[in-house]
């Protein structure tokens, strides 16, 4: 998200335009209000490789303040901004973050959890007013600052948060070289050269900015010189009508968002425009293929997909041709070494399914836990894997069978049921939990809970919503079950291990 030369070549370009409201940035005003801000970190005494964390919905000021620490050296860290207090607390103690940044909408939630992170010393709301010592207007407290690049300029990165087996989310941090920010990371050159990124090409950016896609997505377009329309949510028609409005050159979505414009009256999708659009690109859930091959008649072969994780271990990426030849892959691999191992740890041959192992294209650790990192990689160290299940067929491409620890993606949101599982059993009327996906029509899964009552307590539709309830008081609306079943005694193994396969298969045979 550094503006870099196109604050001066481009200076009156706009960067980035809000989809609703329509205001406008230009690179000129993205470059000197990053600098302000990149100021305001170092005097509030943020290092290189110090964190702060971001926690707002999508609005103007995101990308700036994202930009402020990739040219600072620092890592930040964007929050899921449907997080409750607790939840939010939790990743700025764990991330280490110093300074939190968050807007009026997200203020509330924040200063509830600011009660529990005794280590930050300063809030800003970037569109409302501060009302404490260490909690500041954004504007007020950058402007006293020049608007030149601070004297120790060094590249940044996020440092994102992906759940895992434990059920608590997981930082996970990449190697941050010593070098200039314009000078990018490695990834940045491939994927530029993969989805043809370039001066002048128009981004339209229907997701929440805190996902790992369109951060990378959007940064990019910044570095390349382009504009960034950027959607405040998501809306199917608002969507197509974007793409003409603005002549959209590029655009990533979840499959979701594929299936609610395919479900849009004909006329509506007969007057969109979308003939500017030059390629499309997917991932974050499996697309089902009949949604995919009818996107591809209506876009033609421009839609894209790709396979990989936040821990940046692998890579796959396919085109519309490559799809159709090999449908449902994910792709051939493009960077790492791809590895499908059996449970003896030996390669499955092909057409088998087993787990996806990469050695891995990018250095990562999990923030801060060790064990986490080590259960990661093989016994060598040589490979990583985040537990996906999938088999190469005959022409070595990718197709996924089974996603890690059962987890949820809903609406291309990922949800892992440990949290959710750990928080029932807290329940006292809960004997026992297990939380897995089930089909759902709109959303590819949703989140459903299947409890053991403690003897006594009866299995009515009263209690099944007393614990939906529950779920609500502490975790964000997305992880919390949908409905709630009833059973006499979860199926587990001797070793106390979850067999949840038994659960989870007969309502995707039934579904």
């Amino acid at each position: 998200m550094y503006a870099g030369k196109y604050a001066l070549e481009n200076a009156e370009q706009a960067a980035v335009i809000m989809a609703g409201t329509g205001e406008s940035v230009s690179y000129a005003e993205l470059d000197s209000r990053s600098n302000q801000l990149a100021h305001l970190l170092r005097q509030h005494g943020l290092k290189r490789l110090d964190h702060y964390a971001i926690f707002m919905e999508n609005n103007a000021r995101y990308i700036e303040v994202c930009s402020a620490g990739e040219r600072s050296g620092l890592y930040y860290t964007c929050i899921n901004s449907y997080l409750k207090a607790e939840e939010l607390a939790y990743i700025v103690n764990n991330s280490e973050s110093k300074i939190i940044i968050t807007s009026a909408a997200k203020k509330a939630i924040m200063q509830e959890a600011l009660a529990d992170c005794p280590n930050i010393s300063l809030c800003l709301v970037v569109d409302g007013p501060g009302d404490e010592s260490r909690c500041l207007n954004y504007q007020q407290a950058i402007e006293q600052f020049p608007a030149t690049p601070i004297e120790d300029e060094c590249l940044g990165r996020s440092m994102l948060y992906s759940s895992g087996t434990t059920g608590r989310p997981k930082g996970v941090i990449g190697p941050l070289p010593e070098v200039p920010p314009a000078q990018a990371l490695p990834v940045s050159s491939f994927l530029h050269k993969l989805w043809h990124y370039r001066p002048g090409m128009v981004y339209l950016s229907p997701a929440p900015l805190y996902h790992a896609a369109p951060q990378s997505a959007v940064g990019l377009t910044i570095r390349c010189g382009g504009t960034v329309i950027i959607m405040e949510r998501f809306d199917p028609e608002l969507y197509l009508e974007l793409l003409g409005k603005y002549s959209a050159t590029h655009s990533q979505l979840v499959p979701t968002m594929f299936s609610r414009m395919l479900k849009l009256p004909l006329e509506v999708r007969e007057r969109s425009d979308v003939s500017s659009l030059e390629i499309a690109v997917h991932a974050a859930a499996p697309c089902p293929v009949q949604v995919k091959e009818e996107m591809i008649d209506w876009w033609g072969p421009i839609i894209h997909e790709y396979y990989g994780a936040t821990e940046g271990l692998g890579f796959t990426a396919c085109d519309s041709a490559e799809w159709l030849a090999h449908r449902g892959t994910v792709g051939k691999v493009m960077l790492g070494e791809l590895h499908i191992l059996d449970e003896e740890g030996e390669d499955s041959p092909r057409g088998t399914p087993g787990e996806i192992w990469f050695k891995t294209a990018t250095e990562f650790s999990y923030f801060n836990d060790v064990d986490a990192t080590a259960a990661s990689r093989s016994a060598d160290g040589t490979m990583s894997t985040v537990g996906d299940i999938g088999y190469l067929d005959g022409d070595g491409f990718l197709h996924l069978t089974d996603r890690a620890t059962f987890m949820i993606i809903s609406g291309g949101v990922n949800i892992y049921p440990q949290e959710t599982e750990n928080l029932l059993i807290t329940h006292p009327k809960v004997a026992d939990a297990a939380v897995f996906g089930v089909p759902n029509v709109d959303l590819g899964e949703e989140v459903k809970a299947v409890i053991q009552p403690m003897p006594g307590i009866l299995p009515t539709q009263h209690f099944a919503q007393e614990l939906m309830d529950f779920c609500l008081a502490h975790l964000s609306r997305q992880k919390c079950p949908r409905s709630i079943d009833f059973i006499d005694e979860l199926p587990r193994l001797p070793t106390g291990k979850l067999y949840k396969r038994l659960l989870r298969d007969k309502y995707w045979t039934n579904g």
